[in-house]
C-alpha cells in the first residue's frame, strides 16, 4: 500500500454543466480527460485521495492541512444552489502528516483554518471522481508563499507518511495554468501566458519535474499562473520514482490554460531526485556569480554572513574603492534565494558616513529585519544571491509624466508618510503602476495630496 498514481487537473467551474449551461461543451477535451482520470482512480480504488488546491486556506509561511473529520462544499458562489459534495477526511493521515512535518521543520499543520467548506479547486475534481468511485477519504492541503523547494520537500514527506501508515493513495494536484492567454479573456493577454503553458505542458508530457522547479518567479507572475506550486508538491511526492507520464488534454478556450495529466508509478529511479539536482545546479550558478561579484556585493555578502554566523557586524575591509569609503548615498540591499525575493531593506538618504557603512548596515537589515520574511539562517547563506542599489540624490518632479520605470525610481511623500519603489522591477511596466505601489507602501490614498520625487540607481551585482 503506497502512493499509486498522481494527476494534474484544472478546476474551471464552467466545466460543470450546471454552471456552464452549454459553455462547457467548448472544453469537451478537458471533460473527456477528466472522465478518464476518474475512471483510472476507480480502478485503483484508493483508501485516500490527497488534493492540493490553490483555493483553500493559504498563508505566506505555512502549509494549511484541513482539520476535522468531514467537510462539505457547494457551487453557490457560481450561481448553482442545489449542488453539493460532502467528504470524510482521513484524520489519522492528517495527524501523522502534521507530526512528520513538525519533525522535518516544515511549517505545516491544521491551525488557522479560515473556511471549512470545500473550495472549488477541491470540489471540481471530486465532482468527476464521484461519478465512478466514492469509497475514499480526503486529505486537503493548501499552497503557501514558501519556496518551490519547500513545496517539493512537503511532497516527499507526504509520500513517506503515506507509506508508513500503509495507505493506498492517489494524489490530485489541482491547478489551472496561465490566466492570460487571450486579449478577449477575463484577465487579458501577456506574451508570457502562452509561453508558460507551452513550457509547463512539455514538462508534464516528459515528467520533467526539474523544469517545474526552474521556472522563474517573475515569469510565472507575468503569466498569472495558478497551479505550479500544486504541481511541485506532487513532484515531491513522486521523488525518486520512475513514472509513466501522459498529457491527456490541454485547452485555453476561455483565456485560461486547462491541462490534465496522468503519472503512473513504475518503480524507483534514484536519478529522479529533482530537489538534489536543482540544489546542485543552483550552487554552480551561485559559485560562478561569486567569482565575478562587484566589491559592493562582496561587502553585502560579508556583512550578512558575518552577522548570521558570529552575531556581529563585519569590519570595513581596507581594499575598498574610494567611491565606497568617501561617498555618502542611500543604499538598498536585495536578497534572492532560488529566484525568489528573500529580503530587501534600504535607506533613501544616507544615515552613515559612507556607502560602505550603508551596505554593512542594510545587508544585515535585509537578512534579519524585513518583516515579510523570517531571518536568514546559517543553512541558507550559501544559497543567497545579492544585489546592491546605490541611489542618486532625489529630485522633485511635478508630474507622473517625468517618470520612466526603467530609468527612475520614485518617492511619494505626504507629511511623515513616505514610500519608495526602485526602478526596473519585474512586473512594474508603467509609471502609474510604480506610483500606485509606492503610495500603497506609504499608506497614502491616491486622492490625497502628495509630493513626487524621482531618483536614479546604479545596480551592482
Amino acid at each position: 500500500m503506497f502512493l499509486e498514481a498522481a494527476y494534474i487537473v484544472p478546476h474551471p467551474p464552467i466545466i460543470l454543466p450546471e454552471v456552464g449551461r452549454g459553455e462547457e461543451m467548448k472544453i469537451q477535451k478537458t471533460t473527456n480527460a477528466y472522465i478518464e482520470v476518474a475512471k483510472r482512480i476507480s480502478q485503483i480504488e484508493p483508501d485516500t485521495i490527497i488534493i492540493t488546491s490553490p483555493h483553500t486556506t493559504m498563508y505566506s509561511d505555512y502549509f494549511h492541512i484541513s482539520p476535522g473529520t468531514q467537510a462539505k462544499g457547494d457551487m453557490r458562489h457560481f450561481g448553482v444552489n442545489k449542488m453539493s459534495i460532502e467528504v470524510e477526511y482521513d484524520h489519522e493521515l492528517v495527524k501523522a502528516l502534521s507530526d512528520e512535518t513538525f519533525k522535518e521543520d516544515i511549517p505545516a499543520g491544521t491551525l488557522g483554518e479560515r473556511d471549512a467548506s470545500l473550495d472549488h479547486g477541491t470540489f471540481i475534481p471530486l465532482y468527476f471522481i464521484n461519478k465512478y468511485y466514492r469509497d475514499y477519504k480526503v486529505v486537503r492541503i493548501g499552497l503557501s508563499g514558501l519556496s518551490n523547494l519547500e513545496h517539493y520537500r512537503l511532497g516527499k514527506v507526504i509520500t513517506r507518511t503515506v507509506n508508513e501508515l500503509g495507505r493506498k493513495v492517489v494524489f490530485i494536484a489541482s491547478g489551472d495554468l496561465s490566466h492570460k492567454l487571450l486579449h478577449e479573456g477575463p484577465y487579458g493577454f501577456t506574451k508570457e501566458g502562452p509561453e508558460f503553458d507551452k513550457q509547463v505542458t512539455e514538462a508534464m508530457t516528459n515528467a520533467d519535474f526539474l523544469a517545474f522547479l526552474n521556472f522563474d518567479p517573475s515569469f510565472c507572475e507575468a503569466a498569472a499562473e495558478c497551479g505550479l506550486k500544486s504541481f511541485i508538491i506532487m513532484a515531491g511526492a513522486l521523488d525518486g520514482k520512475a513514472v509513466d507520464s501522459k498529457l491527456l488534454s490541454y485547452e485555453g478556450t476561455f483565456g485560461v490554460g486547462y491541462a490534465v495529466a496522468a503519472f503512473d508509478i513504475k518503480g524507483n529511479d534514484e536519478n529522479r531526485q529533482f530537489d538534489i539536482i536543482f540544489k546542485k545546479e543552483q550552487q554552480k550558478k551561485i559559485d560562478k556569480l561569486k567569482l565575478n561579484e562587484s566589491p559592493y556585493v562582496k561587502l553585502a555578502r560579508l556583512s550578512l554572513e558575518t552577522y548570521v554566523r558570529k552575531g556581529e557586524y563585519a569590519p570595513i575591509p581596507d581594499d575598498l574603492p574610494d567611491d565606497m569609503t568617501r561617498r555618502k548615498a542611500g543604499v538598498f540591499v536585495s536578497l534572492k534565494k532560488h529566484g525568489q525575493l528573500r529580503g530587501c531593506i534600504g535607506t533613501i538618504s544616507p544615515v552613515t558616513n559612507s556607502v560602505a557603512m550603508e551596505i554593512l548596515r542594510n545587508a544585515v537589515s535585509a537578512g534579519t529585519e524585513d518583516p515579510r520574511f523570517a531571518p536568514v539562517n546559517k543553512a541558507e547563506l550559501d544559497e543567497i544571491v545579492y544585489s546592491v542599489d546605490v541611489l542618486s540624490e532625489p529630485e522633485d518632479i511635478s508630474s507622473i509624466e517625468e517618470l520612466d520605470v526603467k530609468k527612475y525610481g520614485v518617492i511619494v511623500s505626504s507629511g511623515f508618510r513616505r514610500g519608495l519603489l526602485l526602478p526596473n522591477l519585474d512586473g512594474v511596466d508603467t509609471p502609474e503602476q510604480q506610483v500606485s505601489i509606492a503610495l500603497e507602501k506609504a499608506g497614502i490614498r491616491p486622492k490625497e495630496q502628495y509630493k513626487l520625487q524621482r531618483f536614479e540607481v546604479v545596480r551592482h551585482k
